[in-house]
C-alpha cells in the first residue's frame, strides 16, 4: 500500500474511462436502438425521471436496478442484453439479441420496449435504429441484399477496419419509424470488434440527428435575422442623416442590439452543441477506416454530400449572427460618438454665451462702480467741505475754492477705497 494520500476524485476519474464498455456481440445478431430527448431544455432536464423510466423497464423484466446516481447501465433483460446511457441532452437504450430475424428489420427486437413504457417516456424519440448483423464471406450476396434492403439513391456501403466488416445503411426512416443498418461480418472477425462497429453506427446516427437540430434552428431563424438585418442596415444609413436624428436613431439601434443579444443567448447552446456533435460524427466515421465497396459511396462521402452542407449552414448562420451583433456594437459606438460631439458643441455654445453674459455683467459692474465713486465723492466732498470751511480763511480760500481743492483728494481716496474692497473680495473668492 502506497503511503501517499489519493485525491478524492482519483478513482472516479479513472473508472469513468472504463464505465461504458463496448458490447461483445458475435454474428449473427441484432440490435434495437432508441435515443430519447426532451423537446425543451434537455440539458437541464430532471435526470431522476430518466432513471425512473429505466427502472420501469427493468421492473417489466424483473431485472435488478442500477445505483441511484448511475449514468450508465448494462444488464440482462430476459434473453436479451440492455445497455442504457445518460448523456448531456438525451438518453439511449440499446437491446442486443442473438441471431438474425428471418425477415430483415422486422422490428421484433424493438418490440421489447413495451408500448405503455414508450408512452410514459419523459422525452420524445430523437432517433431509433434497427441493426442486423450477419456473417458473410463473399461480396456478391452483400450486393444483392443491400440493393434489396435499402434505397439506392442514399445507400452508403463501405469496408471498415481492414475489411473485417462491411457496413451499409441509407439513413432513411422506414415504415416502422426506424433507421436501418446492416453489418456483414467476416468469419474471422472477433466479437469485441463486432460490438465496437455496432456501437459506432448507433453513435453516428445519434449525433447526426442531434446535429441536425441546429440546422432546424437556423431555418427558423432565417426570417427573423433577415428582418433584424434590414432594420440594422436602415439605421446604419441614418449616420449620414441630419444630426438632430442621432438620439432617436441611437435608441432604435439599442433596441435592435437588445433583440440580437437575446437571439444570441437563445442559440448559443444549440450552435455550440451542434459543433460538438458534428465533430463526434466526423470522428466516429474516420475511425471506421473506410474503404470503397464496389464503387458505392462510403459513409464519409454520404456525410460530405448530405450532412456537411447542413453543418456549414449552421456555422454560417452563427457567424452571421455574431457579425450582426458586432456591427450593431460598432454603429452604436459611432452614434454615441456623434451624440457626444453634438453635445460638446452645444456645451461650447453655452459656455460662450455664459462668457458673453459674464463680460456684460463685468462691464455693467464697472459702470456701476464708476457711478458709485462719483456719488460717494459728491457727498464726501460736501462733508469734507463742511468740516474744512471754518479753516478756509486761514488758507485764503473761499467756500468754492475749498470744495475745488478737496474734490481731487476725496475722489482719489474713494477710488482707492473701492479698489481695495474689490481686491479683498477677489482674494476671498479665490480662496473659496
Amino acid at each position: 500500500m502506497c503511503p501517499i494520500e489519493d485525491h478524492p476524485l482519483r478513482y472516479d476519474m479513472a473508472n469513468e474511462l472504463h464505465a461504458r464498455p463496448f458490447p461483445v456481440m458475435s454474428a449473427p445478431c441484432r440490435a434495437a436502438y432508441l435515443a430519447i430527448k426532451p423537446a425543451q431544455k434537455a440539458a437541464g432536464r430532471d435526470r431522476a425521471a430518466d432513471l425512473t423510466h429505466l427502472k420501469a423497464l427493468l421492473d417489466h423484466y424483473a431485472a435488478p436496478h442500477p445505483q441511484e446516481d448511475a449514468t450508465h447501465y448494462f444488464g440482462q433483460i430476459g434473453k436479451h442484453m440492455l445497455k442504457w446511457e445518460s448523456h448531456t441532452e438525451f438518453v439511449t437504450y440499446t437491446i442486443f439479441g442473438e441471431g438474425a430475424a428471418e425477415v430483415p428489420f422486422d422490428a421484433a427486437t424493438f418490440a421489447l420496449f413495451p408500448d405503455q413504457w414508450l408512452e410514459a417516456s419523459p422525452g420524445s424519440r430523437i432517433t431509433s435504429a434497427l441493426i442486423r448483423v450477419e456473417r458473410q464471406e463473399g461480396d456478391e450476396q452483400i450486393l444483392e441484399k443491400v440493393a434489396d434492403w435499402f434505397v439506392p439513391e442514399s445507400l452508403a456501403v463501405s469496408r471498415v477496419l481492414d475489411d473485417d466488416t462491411v457496413v451499409a445503411g441509407d439513413f432513411r426512416i422506414d415504415q416502422a419509424g426506424h433507421i436501418r443498418f446492416a453489418m456483414f461480418v467476416r468469419p474471422e472477425t472477433g466479437a469485441r470488434r463486432t460490438g465496437r462497429v455496432l456501437q459506432r453506427l448507433c453513435e453516428i446516427e445519434t449525433y447526426k440527428a442531434m446535429s441536425m437540430l441546429g440546422f432546424s434552428r437556423t431555418k427558423a431563424l432565417g426570417s427573423q435575422m433577415a428582418k433584424l438585418d434590414d432594420r440594422l442596415s436602415a439605421l446604419t444609413r441614418t449616420l449620414t442623416g441630419a444630426p438632430e436624428t442621432s438620439e432617436a436613431t441611437l435608441n432604435a439601434l439599442l433596441e435592435v442590439s437588445g433583440e440580437l443579444e437575446a437571439l444570441t443567448a437563445q442559440t448559443t447552446f444549440r450552435f455550440g452543441a451542434t459543433s460538438a456533435y458534428e465533430a463526434i460524427v466526423n470522428q466516429r466515421v474516420s475511425i471506421l477506416r473506410e474503404e470503397r465497396f464496389w464503387g458505392r459511396q462510403t459513409f464519409g462521402e454520404f456525410m460530405m454530400r448530405r450532412f456537411d452542407p447542413a453543418m456549414r449552414t449552421v456555422a454560417s448562420t452563427k457567424a452571421r449572427l455574431d457579425a450582426m451583433g458586432d456591427r450593431a456594437i460598432r454603429v452604436s459606438d459611432l452614434l454615441r460618438t456623434r451624440v457626444d460631439v453634438e453635445r460638446s458643441a452645444e456645451n461650447r455654445a453655452l459656455l460662450r454665451s455664459m462668457d458673453r453674459r459674464a463680460d456684460l455683467q463685468l462691464r455693467l459692474q464697472e459702470t456701476v462702480e464708476g457711478l458709485s465713486i462719483v456719488a460717494i465723492s459728491y457727498y464726501a466732498v460736501n462733508l469734507a467741505a463742511n468740516v474744512a470751511l471754518p479753516f478756509s480763511s486761514h488758507v485764503g480760500l473761499g467756500e468754492k475754492g475749498m470744495k475745488a481743492a478737496l474734490t481731487p483728494l476725496v475722489v482719489l481716496a474713494v477710488w482707492g477705497m473701492v479698489r481695495q474692497i474689490r481686491k479683498r473680495l477677489g482674494q476671498h473668492s479665490d480662496a473659496i
